[in-house]
């Protein structure tokens, strides 16, 4: 006859597992990270909203969270007033913060690279030379005849993207990333195999640090595309205005605009643009979404690499 062999229940232990959260604590947590994400959602929805609502809704209610009256009177102002000159500083801005983001990984990653090799002789130098440079600034004016005298970008596309290409403070995030992610082995393991330093840098330290050049390259990404400083400073050709400087000019135009109507010295003006039918507050938030709108939608695509280069690149040493 063969042996039963009964299940000896488990003790449970008296010692809870540390690394793991009580029910009423799961549900606080889950409550806290809630309200967070509403503080951010919400007042980018309500700015979406006042974009398509009535102008003289929007000043008598206030804003909401779902439109009183739809309309986008705002958003075909907006295309009026700034005919062709949106569409060109769409592409303007699009291609200043594409080129400008290739050339900061490229540039942050390269000069990272040898500073994060314990066998490179003047790691300290270089990294206190990008550190240095942090600390001071030479001003408006020595930047001003830097970009004119020695660069010679002013009035061209280069003075969108060109001065924001490079970065000590990222510069310093890398190192730390690749000596916390690159091990020294699988360097070692392909100089040994016969691999040179540019074969291992492109083709083993490079994608180990995706993370790292994701984030580099969202927040490089987002600083060009808010540009407006190098703009308003280096550029007085249209054709080579950026989308932030586009929107302030039109801006500027309708407060003008508005002031002169409620000074009853523009009646020949409002005759011509309609200006009693002009939108200023709905017209703001319409600039808003236009602006935000694509740098938004990037977001998501960087989000795997974004959270991990981010945590773990942040301790600089």
């Amino acid at each position: 006859m063969s042996a039963t062999v009964k299940s000896i229940p488990k003790k449970k232990s008296k010692y809870r597992d540390m690394n793991r959260l009580s029910t009423p604590a799961n549900l606080l947590w889950h409550a806290l990270f809630i309200i967070g994400c509403l503080c951010c959602i919400l007042p980018l929805w309500v700015v979406i909203c006042a974009s398509f609502t009535d102008e003289k809704v929007l000043v008598l209610g206030g804003y909401t969270l779902w439109p009183a009256q739809w309309t986008i009177a705002s958003y075909k102002f907006l295309i009026d007033s700034g005919g062709g000159s949106i569409a060109v500083a769409y592409k303007n801005t699009i291609v200043a913060t594409l080129s400008g983001t290739v050339m900061c990984v490229l540039s942050v990653g390269l000069y990272a690279y040898p500073l994060s090799r314990p066998d490179f002789r003047f790691s300290r130098f270089f990294t206190f030379y990008s550190f240095f440079s942090m600390l001071f600034n030479a001003g408006t004016v020595a930047f001003y005849m830097l970009c004119t005298q020695i660069l010679h970008i002013n009035n061209t596309m280069y003075a969108l993207f060109l001065p924001m290409s490079f970065s000590a403070y990222w510069v310093i995030i890398m190192r730390t990333y690749y000596r916390a992610n690159i091990p020294l082995e699988v360097i070692e393991s392909a100089r040994i195999d016969g691999a040179g330093e540019w074969r291992t840098l492109i083709q083993i330290v490079a994608p180990l640090a995706i993370p790292g050049f994701a984030t580099v390259a969202l927040f490089a990404a987002v600083g060009i595309w808010n540009n407006y400083f190098n703009c308003l400073l280096l550029i007085n050709d249209r054709k080579y205005y950026n989308l932030q400087y586009t929107i302030a000019e039109i801006l500027k135009s309708v407060q003008f605009l508005k002031e002169m109507a409620s000074q009853g010295g523009a009646a020949a003006v409002a005759g011509s643009v309609g200006l009693a039918d002009m939108p200023q507050e709905s017209f703001r938030m319409a600039m808003a979404v236009v602006t935000m709108g694509p740098i938004i939608m990037a977001y998501p695509f960087f989000q795997k690499y974004f959270v991990k280069g981010l945590t773990i690149g942040a301790v600089k040493g």
